[in-house]
């Protein structure tokens, strides 16, 4: 598939704090790809803040919803998104972010080369930004989430087991074949990704252009990586359930 216009979608839930530098960054990664028609799309869900004028003055096309649901939330931005680029033809790449988070200049580019080989879908890696969490926090985030990894030079790209709606490219045709975002309050990227899988589709899992996401302790989805990060504070109990950044968000590596 060669993509003929791409879309990318933020939910966002009162961000006004890091909404803008996620939209400079997303402004960056358009540049890179043009003159593909790059169209940005904010889903404000429930905010009570200034996020959706931010996202405005921005550059972001704003959409307004009452989800208060990440899941909705993300099909809601997809769907405004897919009739924005309806004039740009059938061939839709559809990217994904989240408001606390920052992309590569080269994000955008590299899931376009995916699409090219002919993958129906991206899973890309988080790093934790480095302003907003402490040595000894990255490095236990790190140790679990690098355990998979192999160490030194085996030849081999790591095709990491995550699943991150922060880092997620997806080709609009694969993602309504298997119904789109379900809404769900946490959990949604890796149940997109696992109808996905299970349905054939080509994935590729890549850690080339990760992306910087916060490390806060307070996160707005229920189990998500700030629940993670306060179970690794020095102290803490330890989390219900095996812990990873991407923890209810892995993906087989094989299919069975």
């Amino acid at each position: 598939m060669t993509p003929s216009a791409l879309a990318v979608v933020v939910p966002a839930h009162d961000e006004e704090r890091r909404i803008s530098a996620c939209l400079r960054s997303l402004r960056v990664a358009a540049a890179h790809v043009a003159p593909l028609p790059v169209v940005i799309v904010v889903a404000a869900d429930a905010c009570t803040d200034a996020t959706a004028s931010l996202a405005a003055r921005g550059g972001a096309r704003v959409l307004e919803t009452r989800c208060r649901n990440v899941g909705a939330a993300r099909a809601a931005g997809i769907r405004h998104a897919l009739e924005l680029s309806a004039v740009a033809g059938p061939d839709v790449w559809l990217a994904m972010t989240d408001a606390d988070s920052t992309v590569p200049a080269a994000w955008l580019a590299h899931q376009i080369a995916w699409a090219r080989r002919k993958y129906d879908a991206v899973l890309g890696t988080i790093r934790l930004a480095p302003d907003t969490a402490g040595p000894l926090l990255v490095a236990r985030h790190d140790a679990e989430y690098f355990r998979t990894r192999r160490l030194g030079k085996s030849g081999r790209a790591w095709e990491h087991p995550h699943v991150h709606g922060a880092n997620l490219g997806v080709s609009a045709a694969a993602y309504c074949r298997v119904g789109g975002f379900a809404p769900l309050p946490t959990g949604e990227d890796r149940d997109l990704a696992a109808r996905l899988f299970a349905t054939g589709h080509r994935i590729a899992r890549t850690d080339q252009h990760p992306v910087r996401t916060s490390a806060r302790l307070h996160g707005r989805a229920p189990g998500g990586l700030a629940d993670l990060l306060a179970h690794l504070q020095p102290g803490a109990p330890d989390p219900p359930a095996a812990p990873d950044s991407a923890r209810g968000r892995f993906l087989p590596l094989s299919r069975p």
